[in-house]
């Protein structure tokens, strides 16, 4: 075992490896009260709604979300038939306070709802602020700690990935999970998540093993975790670390250390597609991981670059989602088309990413095909439902 520390140590310095934290961050929050209801609308004049971007940040990845989330949503627009939005842009800078300030603004200037902003801890903020003026807030987070009140996340969440993943893999007899996670606040809500969703369904937890966000922490996991799985008799090993941070070093040395992954099956918490280099990544061949109805992202990738003449950013899809679940609400002609009660109906909405819908606590439901890696590609091996109450949901 010292030879292979050793070598691994050479490894990790000689790749540079980053090991970072998941997209999703926690951060303290205070949710507004609990059933705001919504603003009554007249659905034959344009809706006036609220984009709050991160604009004015000084980061370039900033202003290149930004601006993609704003494409996204004009292009959702013109998609829609008999409803007309007014859309206002409003910067946030990526700053809570500022998030605050704009999302008042809004309302004061006539906005019905909220979309946006990105980051948790600026969509809680713009939540609170205009919590007692009965607007809601379709925030593009993923972060299930700010959902509640008049706030609901838009962005795929731990729970949703869990939840599916954990489902197909009890059907499938691999449903002695071993669940293994980096020692920060994003990996443990993911751990988490997972756990949860075991509970839920016919799963068996064989137990959960986390590991120091660091290059030593990860060698030094690494018996541990294979120990586990030994011991336990688990059949799969689901991990909440994603190709940017600890999973392409993890993966190989619990492989080296003696699991076998045609009989232990690899599952993913994050994407394993992105970015595309990580598909060449020999212990992730033949995992599991979940992405969006691919089809349906295909389709709005081809004609938002058409259109632009460049890619979206990965998350703008969000914002086409929220212009088109309000279009579909508006379309109705009801003057509540904007209520909790409304946004949350249990029917869902259609949109870039597939089917989904908005929970009462803030939170959502997406429908997620299972994918997997074969020869450096990507294969769908339990596709997305189309609907609410099919296969995954």
């Amino acid at each position: 075992m010292t030879g292979l520390i050793m070598k691994t140590r050479r490894r990790l310095v000689g790749a540079g490896l980053l090991l970072g934290a998941l997209a999703l961050a926690a951060c303290d929050v205070t949710l507004p009260a609990v059933g705001t209801g919504g603003p009554r609308i007249n659905t034959s004049k344009p809706v006036p709604v609220a984009l709050l971007i991160p604009r004015g940040s000084g980061q370039s990845g900033d202003e290149i979300l930004a601006a993609s989330l704003e494409s996204a949503a004009r292009l959702a627009m013109t998609d829609l038939s008999g409803v007309e939005i007014d859309l206002r842009v409003y910067a946030t800078a990526g700053s809570p306070a500022q998030a605050a300030s704009v999302a008042d603004q809004a309302v004061s200037e006539g906005a019905k709802i909220i979309l946006g902003p990105v980051y948790g801890a600026a969509a809680n903020a713009a939540g609170t602020a205009v919590a007692a003026r009965n607007v809601n807030v379709l925030a593009f987070s993923n972060n299930t700690d700010i959902a509640g009140g008049n706030v609901y996340v838009l962005g795929n969440t731990f729970e949703n990935t869990a939840n599916r993943l954990v489902n197909f893999a009890a059907a499938n007899g691999k449903g002695n999970i071993l669940i293994v996670n980096g020692q920060d606040a994003a990996e443990e809500k993911g751990r988490a998540a997972i756990a949860s969703a075991i509970a839920r369904s016919g799963a068996t937890q064989a137990g959960t093993t986390s590991f120091e966000l660091s290059q030593n922490g990860v060698v030094q996991a690494v018996p541990l975790i294979t120990s586990a799985a030994q011991s336990s008799g688990a059949n799969a090993i689901f991990y909440t670390s994603g190709t940017a941070g600890a999973l392409p070093i993890l993966s190989q040395l619990v492989t080296e250390n003696g699991i076998d992954k045609t009989t232990t099956q690899f599952i993913g918490l994050q994407r394993w597609d992105i970015p595309v280099g990580a598909l060449e990544l020999g212990p992730l061949q033949g995992g599991w991981f979940a992405v969006p109805d691919p089809a349906l992202t295909d389709q709005f990738r081809s004609r938002y670059q058409a259109v632009h003449g460049e890619p979206p950013h990965p998350i703008a899809g969000l914002a086409y989602d929220g212009i088109a679940a309000i279009g579909a609400l508006v379309q109705a002609g009801k003057a509540d088309a904007l209520t909790g009660a409304a946004l949350t109906q249990p029917t869902g909405f259609s949109g870039v990413n597939g089917v989904f819908r908005l929970r009462a606590d803030g939170t959502n439901e997406r429908g997620l095909a299972v994918a997997t890696i074969r020869e450096n590609k990507v294969v769908v091996i339990d596709p997305a439902p189309r609907s609410f109450g099919g296969a995954g949901l």
